[in-house]
């Protein structure tokens, strides 16, 4: 089983700054693809960005140039950090682990991140 653990959401104002992180521990397979999804109330869950265990990094439009993802393999650990968060940010974001050989992915809990004044 594999389990994955995210911290970091909060409150932030926008045009704010957030850092999310996600570590995965048990039976982790390499190569595989960890990213970030977050899924706003009334709407479906959607992409915000990967990276695979090469560094190959992929964003949704609405990511590009304000989030950064990046990974530390040895921890298994992805980060995400978003600057410039907007209210149409607010969502739960949930972290992502995906085994490119078997197909098998795993997703965290959540970790709310709201973007209000």
């Amino acid at each position: 089983q594999v389990q994955l653990v995210e911290s970091g959401g909060g409150l932030v104002q926008p045009g704010g700054s957030l850092s999310l992180s996600c570590a995965a521990s048990g039976r982790i397979f390499s190569p595989n693809t960890m990213g970030w999804y977050r899924q706003a109330p009334g709407k479906q869950r959607e992409l915000v960005a990967t990276i695979t265990t090469g560094g190959y990094t992929n964003y949704a439009d609405s990511a590009k140039g304000r989030f950064t993802i990046s990974r530390d393999n040895a921890k298994n650990t992805v980060y995400l950090q978003m600057n410039s968060l907007k209210p149409e940010d607010t969502a739960v974001h949930y972290c992502n682990i995906r085994f490119i050989q078997t197909m098998n992915a795993y997703w965290g809990q959540g970790t709310q991140v709201t973007v209000s004044s």
